[in-house]
């Protein structure tokens, strides 16, 4: 799958999704970019989007998304609270449906 990580998402993460290509928003010169804008152009190049922002399936609608959505919920967005999450989150993307919303961790 090629994956698009969030701002908010630790760049380090990608490394470890395997089997994935993975790249940052800023990598594709989109830094700053507002959500909706964003998920349209994201849509085009990639099949995920993975985020740490928490309330996106309310700022969303759910029924039009151009791709999917992978949320992650740690204590933190720092890498040593995601990190442990990499077997979730390589496992979800495994059963992710096109254009749909799910949430890994607590």
């Amino acid at each position: 799958m090629r994956i698009l990580l969030d701002e908010a998402v630790p760049r380090r993460l990608g490394a470890l999704l395997a089997g994935h290509e993975a790249k940052t928003v800023p990598q594709c010169g989109w830094a700053g970019v507002k959500n909706g804008k964003l998920l349209a152009l994201a849509a085009i190049q990639f099949d995920v989007f993975l985020t740490a922002d928490q309330n996106i399936e309310f700022q969303q609608n759910l029924a039009t998304l151009p791709l999917s959505i992978l949320v992650v919920t740690a204590k933190s967005n720092r890498m040593k609270d995601i990190e442990p999450l990499v077997p979730d989150i390589l496992k979800a993307l495994s059963r992710l449906p096109p254009k749909a919303l799910r949430r890994v961790g607590a």
